[in-house]
């Protein structure tokens, strides 16, 4: 594993993280390469990939154009960053591995500055204050402006919170402070007046694939000594969630996976032929099984563009409508996992609850609309909850297509045209001349009848005595093919 672990880095700042054997040392020689092996290991494949600059950054390229207050941040205090305008004090809002940390480290590297870490886990209210000291000391004597980067300002309470007021009010630090909390929330309003709030978007697939890719070829990384097939490329995205750091941790881990597997093959072959026989020093490949015991995580056999979606997504629709809660829960979780979107899993909720629950249980389509609505409100992963009520409770409820059949059986009248005209004392007489025409004359007012149902004409003279909708024995369908026989026969006269 010495192609991935060992080899000298190429970046000046990953040097000390690769430290070789020094004479003397006991080390071993790699099968595959014939190179002794490290005695220290490198840094993790996440830190040695850290952007550079600016430019090396992926996603977040709405905070990233000319001018934008990270440009003026990251150029220091060189030509590019002249202006009346001094440098802002910062505050990083976003969801784990999209950058925070990185761009505080891109903005290390400019000229001129001197940057101070903090992390808001260990350090306290003693900490800040000699950052602040040891800041307007440089300002005053060094014309140095000093960077505090503070990261996961969050867990700060009020009192140390405050403790930052005076240094960036008065521009002694430019605070860069990053939290995966809402600031509104997490951040002395104080603080936040005098800071820009800068919100970070989730990286999207092509910005992780794109990184992934950067990974296996950069010198920095695994420097070519790794292929990656499709599959594992697919698996190791999709299950990065966004987070670039998760992803390129499970590329080395799956890395180390599939380069040991590769060590006990060259083992076995060396184990058969002659002591030293050189073995071709090829790069290895990354595949599927790789990435999935090296994550504990199975890859979930879906295509969201393909058949697997429609698949799933009509085992799901026939588990719900066959009242098999544990295989609708099962469908339900294949498609979240595989990361469908929950707005088209709740749609089809909704139109389930309508068509195979209906009038049988009317509270379900009020239960699969406020899932829908509330998946939208609540996003993931704590949507997956709302759904797996929703979906429970269609599946355990009394079933009924009776309103779904009586709608496709109207429309088929209508196509086959039927239904021609419309009774006289039904249409509007509400315009000039309309009574002249015979409109609305003899219409009888519902209200004013016995229980508010009029013996009366409603539908076209071809389709009198038509029954659409024919009520089943289940659930409050009961209760109303009760109710509708006895309507119809007051309606029709009977």
């Amino acid at each position: 594993m010495d192609d991935l672990f060992g080899s000298a880095a190429q970046d000046g700042d990953d040097d000390n993280d690769d430290a070789v054997s020094t004479a003397g040392s006991t080390g071993s020689v790699h099968p595959r390469s014939g190179q002794s092996r490290a005695t220290q290991p490198r840094s993790p494949l996440a830190v040695r990939m850290r952007p550079r600059t600016l430019d090396e950054v992926v996603g977040q390229q709405h905070l990233l154009g000319q001018g934008s207050p990270l440009r003026q941040l990251a150029a220091g205090a060189g030509a590019d960053a002249a202006g009346p305008a001094g440098p802002s004090s910062l505050i990083l809002w976003g969801p784990p591995g999209t950058g925070k940390t990185t761009l505080a480290h891109v903005i290390a590297r400019g000229p001129g500055r001197k940057f101070v870490e903090l992390s808001a886990i260990t350090a306290g209210v003693k900490d800040v204050r000699r950052v602040m000291d040891d800041a307007l000391t440089a300002r005053d004597l060094y014309k140095t402006t000093t960077v505090l980067f503070l990261d996961e300002i969050h867990r700060f309470n009020k009192a140390q919170q405050d403790a930052l007021l005076p240094g960036v009010e008065n521009r002694w630090v430019v605070l860069v402070a990053a939290t995966t909390e809402n600031p509104s929330f997490s951040v002395v309003s104080p603080l936040l007046s005098r800071s820009l709030l800068l919100t970070l978007k989730p990286l999207t697939d092509a910005d992780i694939e794109g990184l992934l890719v950067r990974a296996v070829e950069d010198p920095r990384g695994l420097n070519g000594n790794v292929r990656l097939s499709d599959e594992a490329l697919e698996h190791l995205v999709r299950l990065s969630g966004g987070d670039a750091r998760r992803a390129l941790t499970a590329l080395e881990a799956a890395a180390g996976v599939a380069f040991g597997d590769a060590d006990d093959v060259v083992n076995s072959v060396n184990a058969e032929s002659e002591p030293g026989t050189p073995v071709t020093g090829e790069p290895v490949t990354v595949e599927l099984r790789h990435t999935e015991r090296a994550l504990d995580a199975a890859a979930v056999r879906y295509d969201r563009a393909g058949d697997q979606h429609y698949d799933v997504a009509s085992a799901f629709i026939k588990s719900i409508r066959g009242s098999d809660v544990d295989a609708a829960l099962h469908y339900l979780a294949r498609m979240l996992e595989a990361g469908e979107d929950p707005r088209f899993v709740a749609r089809r909720i909704v139109i389930s609850a309508a068509e195979d629950v209906g009038m049988a249980d009317p509270t379900a389509l009020q239960t699969a609309v406020a899932a829908a609505q509330a998946v939208q409100l609540i996003g993931m992963p704590e949507g997956r909850i709302i759904l797996a009520e929703a979906v429970v409770h269609l599946a355990t409820a009394p079933k009924s297509n009776a309103a779904y059949m009586g709608i496709n059986k109207a429309i088929a009248d209508v196509r086959a045209g039927l239904g021609n005209g419309i009774p006289t004392h039904l249409r509007d007489s509400h315009y000039p001349g309309s009574k002249q025409l015979g409109h609305g004359v003899g219409y009888k007012y519902a209200h004013d009848a016995p229980h508010s149902v009029a013996a009366q004409q409603y539908p076209p003279d071809d389709l009198v005595g038509r029954d659409y909708y024919e009520p089943t024995a289940n659930g409050a369908e009961r209760d109303i093919a009760v109710r509708l026989e006895r309507l119809r026969k007051i309606v029709r006269g009977k």
